[in-house]
């Protein structure tokens, strides 16, 4: 699993370095390949290849005349390129991707589990701030077994 929250800095030619953390548990686990989208652009999400290929899967359950379905192809299709860990340990982000979500200089690296996810600092933090963990969420948190 990926896991906490990682500074880390995008360079002028939209690389990112993986945090030393990320970084062994893609050497251990996963390898160099990657697809890299994201699903309201305002979110770069770094899958290992064998994560996404299990989100593919099951999405090949689904009909191809869902509607949600058709959207989350398009968003994340749009948003989306296949990437490769080069020797230093970087990835490069899809350039409309950077744009997008704002993604440059400065970024946070979250863990969330079975993918990663890169965010504009500043914004997040204010997100933060703004939309904090409520009593409610915590219910329903509870409600689901957590």
């Amino acid at each position: 699993m990926f896991r906490g929250n990682h500074p880390a800095r995008v360079d002028e030619k939209g690389r990112l370095k993986l945090p030393a953390e990320f970084k062994r548990r893609v050497d251990e686990s996963y390898g160099p390949q990657f697809y890299i989208t994201s699903k309201d652009g305002k979110r770069a999400e770094i899958y290992p290849i064998r994560e996404w290929e299990l989100v593919e899967a099951k999405l090949a359950e689904i009909p191809n005349m869902n509607p949600a379905k058709k959207k989350f192809l398009d968003v994340t299709n749009y948003y989306g390129q296949m990437a490769e860990l080069d020797a230093q340990g970087r990835l490069t982000l899809p350039l409309i991707l950077r744009e997008s979500a704002k993604v440059t200089a400065e970024v946070v690296v979250l863990g969330s589990q079975t993918y990663l996810e890169v965010v504009n600092h500043d914004d997040f933090k204010a997100k933060l701030d703004l939309e904090p963990l409520t009593e409610a969420d915590m219910t329903a948190l509870a409600d689901l077994g957590l």
